[in-house]
């Protein structure tokens, strides 16, 4: 059985967790500048702290206030993964990106989306994202596709397939 926490159970504090994890991460991303040092990752994560994890925050800066996991971006992750069970977010867009498939009434364009947002977080190349975009089509498209030339790129390969979504 679930535990509520602060009105939330365990599944929905982890999931809202690793959003925030997730948001944090794009942050540092875009602004490389302004997230250059661990200290600043830190304060702008800590900012996103809420309930039993900030009490927990709060507790570690009262009794240990030179902890490394104030200034350091990666004991920081790491505290909070183990205590909180923050999953690593590549291996899971990985899994899912592996598992995606497009289905028989959906259109290319749609089933895109999802896979480039999944892709993205798994920082695999286009050779590797082209391979495992090929493994998720539909056989009728790959026998289209056997009937032209090969695309060497990601981009070719998604192209074309959205021409011929947008045929049949």
């Amino acid at each position: 059985m679930l535990v509520p926490l602060h009105g939330m159970t365990i599944i929905e504090v982890i999931l809202v967790a690793c959003m925030r994890l997730l948001y944090c991460l794009t942050t540092f991303q875009s602004k490389l500048h302004t997230f250059a040092s661990d200290q600043a990752r830190v304060a702008f994560a800590k900012s996103y702290l809420q309930g039993i994890a900030l009490d927990h925050y709060t507790a570690i800066l009262y009794f240990n206030p030179g902890h490394l996991l104030f200034t350091n971006w990666q004991a920081f992750v790491n505290k909070f993964s183990s205590k909180f069970r923050v999953f690593d977010i590549v291996t899971k867009a990985e899994r899912k990106l592996m598992s995606l498939r497009i289905s028989t009434n959906e259109h290319f364009t749609m089933f895109v989306v999802q896979f480039e947002k999944e892709a993205y977080k798994t920082g695999w190349n286009y050779n590797a994202l082209r391979f495992q975009l090929s493994k998720a089509l539909l056989k009728h498209i790959h026998d289209v596709l056997q009937l032209r030339l090969k695309q060497p790129t990601y981009e070719g390969l998604k192209n074309l397939v959205i021409q011929i979504d947008q045929c049949h």
